[in-house]
């Protein structure tokens, strides 16, 4: 047997959320920049809507980061150590690499947003026509693709978090990472179709959209099923009164969006969508709460 010495970190709904939103902004950035990179120029107006919403999603995380310090003054601790004012890195530890992490990601997703509002015409200032420009260019390319592989990090560092954390349920499993990413690259794309609904033109990246979050969802599901025999007797803890309800509302978001969506209509493709991200909250909820009793 294991013995873990780990006391319950006690997270509360600042941690669920910024898990939930960390996903979002990660894997919406890294849908932006598959479909800028690797998709058609008909891809662009769908790259565009990921990046407009990746920041919003990223700009909130810091805040409940540092609302969850309880002393939020201190919250730049993390990045700076108050005695010598130098940086305060430390590869060892998985918090201070996640801090850095959101805030090296975020200065990707700023500029991106930046380049996305100029492109849509809703921001002509001279330096944004020049941030665009820049990104416009052979060097913008390799900033998106960089920017890409920092949201995919995000999107499963917080799973990675958990696993690493040294607390029963969380540490008895690898799977969380892989779990978390598919999470958040799901409701990333639930998030980006839902926003695509609401664009006359967005009919096509809403459809593109759908087709990737069905191969994500599948993953989703497969690293359920993992998720549960690596934890073998332990998932028991995952079934109590409380947590089913939750549970239907996970299978909810991935079984029903991928009949949902087969059918062409508006209705049940917002519906889906909203499934979808319901499903990913509803995840964290009951892995962050559930593992804590």
């Amino acid at each position: 047997m294991v013995e873990h010495f780990a006391a319950p970190p006690q997270w509360e709904w600042y941690i669920v959320w910024y898990f939930f939103l960390g996903g979002i902004a990660g894997g919406a950035y890294a849908l932006g920049a598959i479909l800028r990179l690797l998709g058609t120029p008909r891809d662009e107006a769908a790259a565009r809507l990921a990046f407009l919403v990746a920041f919003p999603a990223m700009a909130i995380c810091p805040l409940l980061l540092t609302l969850d310090l309880g002393r939020p003054l201190r919250f730049w601790h993390m990045l700076v150590d108050s005695r010598t004012l130098g940086l305060n890195f430390k590869y060892w530890s998985p918090m201070s690499v996640g801090a850095w992490a959101l805030f090296v990601f975020g200065a990707f997703a700023t500029v991106s947003f930046i380049d996305a509002l100029v492109l849509e015409g809703w921001l002509g200032h001279p330096v944004a026509v020049r941030v665009s420009r820049f990104l416009r260019e052979g060097a913008g390319r390799l900033f998106v693709a960089v920017g890409a592989v920092l949201g995919l990090f995000l999107a499963g560092y917080t799973g990675v978090l958990l696993s690493v954390s040294n607390q029963p349920i969380w540490s008895d499993t690898w799977a969380l990472g892989g779990l978390f990413l598919a999470s958040g690259l799901s409701a990333a794309a639930a998030a980006i179709a839902l926003v695509a609904h609401a664009r006359p033109d967005g009919e096509a990246a809403r459809r593109k959209l759908s087709r990737a979050d069905r191969y994500f969802i599948a993953l989703e599901l497969l690293l359920l099923v993992v998720f549960f025999a690596t934890l073998g007797s332990a998932a028991s803890r995952f079934f109590a009164g409380q947590w089913i309800a939750l549970w239907v509302i996970v299978l909810a978001g991935t079984l029903a969006p991928l009949a949902m969506r087969g059918s062409g209509q508006r209705g049940s493709s917002v519906l889906a969508c909203l499934l979808v991200l319901l499903g990913g909250l509803a995840l964290r909820i009951v892995v962050v709460f559930g593992a804590q009793i």
